[in-house]
């Protein structure tokens, strides 16, 4: 599942919007990261990365956490963004993505059903031997 927050700031010149490349983008994202390294949670937020889809820029979000802390910081961002790129169209939007955590593998029977699934043969051996894996 995804959810999706996007701003709806309008730009705030009339100038017309100079394109921009990728390389020029990543430049000015990357001093702005760096601006950033004494708050820690922000520069972990802002090093993570982007993509790039025109003028709206995309930030995955792993953890529901990490919306409040880019929400309060989208407009100083974003308004940063449009100014080092002399783009008033540029947007900001981001996409939370929801992580599946790995199980822990602790008792003898689970580390047996693991290993049964990479090698379905343990699962054979085991009962033409009458092995018991919860010795």
């Amino acid at each position: 599942m995804s959810k999706e927050a996007v701003t709806d700031e309008k730009p705030k010149s009339s100038s017309p919007d100079r394109p921009f490349t990728d390389d020029e983008l990543s430049k000015v994202w990357s001093k702005l990261a760096e601006s950033r390294k004494d708050q820690a949670a922000t520069y972990h937020l802002l090093s993570r990365g982007y993509f790039r889809e025109g003028n709206t820029l995309v930030i995955h979000l792993n953890n529901p956490v990490e919306e409040p802390l880019l929400q309060s910081m989208k407009t100083d961002l974003v308004s940063y963004l449009r100014e080092s790129l002399g783009n008033n169209s540029l947007q900001l939007r981001s996409l939370m993505f929801e992580v599946a955590a790995n199980k822990m593998i602790y008792t003898n029977k689970e580390k047996f059903e693991a290993m049964a699934q990479k090698n379905p043969l343990l699962l054979e051996m085991r009962d033409k031997f009458g092995l018991d894996p919860d010795f």
